[in-house]
Parts: structure tokens; C-alpha cells; sequence
């Protein structure tokens, strides 16, 4: 059979019978990698999602580093996939942004064989799919860590999924962090986050919690605000993915900083009430 007519629903599969160098990780230079060569390439950091009510909530910091080394200060984590879902990235900056291209061609590529769209679940499973392909390059260091969220239209609420190096997907619930400073966030989360937030101030408690990331995490990113550098937030509802604009990033995060100036460990959660002798 002819690959250039093969009925195949993965493009990844596709690609890899008309051409397996166009996969990410696939060429000569990124075959011989090795841990040294790994430290020398930019790697992206802190990813926090949480839900709320009503959709599902995903930012980034925006610093990748390489070894000890800034290497960006604005890169971009946070990908809108299609209409209802999102991709943040952590780990080799490079191969990420390939599997996220990658990624969003294989959703689209399945649409146009199946005349239908995938569910929510089934898009995480193809994510999944690739991670695994990418499994040789992990085992080199160069590691893709995805954190995919998005807003499933059949169950009418937000979902969120994490991965493993060898594309092992599991479901988180609520909120989760990946990247080198996701035990600062996640911590900051578990503090913050309350169910049934809604959307602003599931917003307020993500960059609440890479602020704490970016305090503790060297490889993390802080807001900028001389250089106007803010948290990349995607937020995800039944109408679909919209980005923060800067101009309102701008007064969120300028209103976070100059609480941090009177209180620098930031907010803190209530704690119960116990009767002496209880």
C-alpha cells in the first residue's frame, strides 16, 4: 500500500512511514545526545493548572535556562491545542515546542480522517502516544514533561492531565504543577486552592503560586516588571481557550507584587478553629 495514501488516523504514524527524520528528536545532532549536552539546550520550568468552576485555568513562567544560565526570559509554555484544550511545557524547550506542533497536527490530521473529533480523553491518550516516542531522547536527558489540560464538552466540566517520560497519563484533580518548581507551587496550591473557585481567583491562586515557585526555584521566573515579562494564562471553558492579555496580567500581577511587599511569604490559608481540650 501506498504511505502517501494510508488511512491512518495518527499523522504521527503517517510521518513516520513517509519520513521518520521530521519527528521531534529524530536527527543525527539529538540521536548523540548526551547529560552534558543536555545542560548546554534551553529547558522550560514551572507549569501550574488548576480548575474552577466552569472550566480549567493553565499558566507558565516564562524562564528557560540552560545549566546554570538564563536562556530566555519571555519563552512562551502555554499552546492553545484546538478549540477546548491546552498544552503547558516543561523540559527541553525545543523537542516540547516540536511535540506541541506535532500535537496539534495529529488532533487536526484525525478530525479530517474520522470526520469526527476526539474527546478529551482521547486526546490525552494521543499526547501520550508521542511522549513515548520521544522515550529514546528522555533516557538521553532530554526529557518532555506536558502538563494538558482542557475543558470536556461532554462531561461540561475542566479536566486536567499529567505525564511521565515514558508517556504514562494520569488524571489529576483540581490542580496539579510540573516543571522545576512545581513542589513550591503545588504546595502554594494545596494551601490556596479551595473547590468550587471561580475563574478569577483560580487565576489569583495560580500565579499566586508561581510567584512562590519563582521565590524558591532558580529556574523559575518572577514577573518582570521593568521588562513587562508576565505569566503566560490560558483559561478554558465551554466557549473555548482565551488568553490573558497583558494589559490585565498587568494589573494582577502589579497588585500581587506590592502585597508581596507587605506580606513576602504572600497569602495565608485560615486555619480551623480548635477548642483547647478538644
Amino acid at each position: 500500500m501506498d504511505s502517501f495514501t494510508t488511512r491512518s488516523s495518527s499523522f504521527a504514524e503517517y510521518l513516520s512511514q513517509i519520513d521518520p527524520s521530521l519527528l521531534p528528536g529524530a536527527s543525527e545532532y539529538e540521536r548523540s545526545a548526551s547529560s552534558e549536552f543536555s545542560d548546554s539546550v534551553p529547558h522550560g520550568t514551572t507549569i501550574v493548572a488548576a480548575t474552577y468552576a466552569g472550566g480549567v485555568v493553565m499558566a507558565g513562567d516564562r524562564r528557560a535556562t540552560a545549566g546554570n544560565f538564563i536562556a530566555s526570559r519571555d519563552i512562551e509554555k502555554v499552546f492553545a491545542v484546538d478549540d477546548h484544550t491546552v498544552v503547558g511545557i516543561a523540559g527541553t524547550a525545543g523537542l516540547a515546542i516540536e511535540l506541541v506542533r506535532l500535537f496539534q497536527v495529529e488532533l487536526e490530521h484525525y478530525e479530517k480522517m474520522e470526520g469526527a473529533t476526539l474527546s478529551l480523553e482521547g486526546k490525552a491518550n494521543r499526547l501520550s502516544a508521542l511522549l513515548r516516542g520521544n522515550l529514546g531522547m528522555a533516557m538521553q536527558g532530554l526529557a518532555v514533561v506536558p502538563l494538558f489540560a482542557g475543558f470536556d464538552i461532554e462531561r461540561n466540566y475542566g479536566r486536567i492531565y499529567s505525564y511521565d517520560v515514558t508517556g504514562g497519563r494520569y488524571e489529576e484533580h483540581l490542580f496539579h504543577s510540573v516543571g522545576s518548581g512545581s513542589m513550591f507551587a503545588r504546595g502554594a496550591l494545596k494551601k490556596l486552592y479551595q473547590p468550587g473557585l471561580d475563574e478569577a481567583a483560580a487565576v489569583s491562586a495560580c500565579l499566586e503560586a508561581l510567584y512562590d515557585a519563582a521565590d524558591d526555584d532558580s529556574a523559575t521566573g518572577g514577573p518582570d516588571l521593568s521588562r513587562g515579562i508576565y505569566p503566560i494564562v490560558d483559561c478554558i471553558d465551554v466557549d473555548g481557550v482565551r488568553r490573558i492579555s497583558e494589559e490585565v496580567m498587568n494589573g494582577l500581577v502589579r497588585k500581587i507584587v506590592a502585597a508581596r511587599q507587605l506580606a513576602p511569604n504572600g497569602p495565608v490559608a485560615a486555619l480551623p478553629v480548635v477548642e483547647a481540650g478538644a
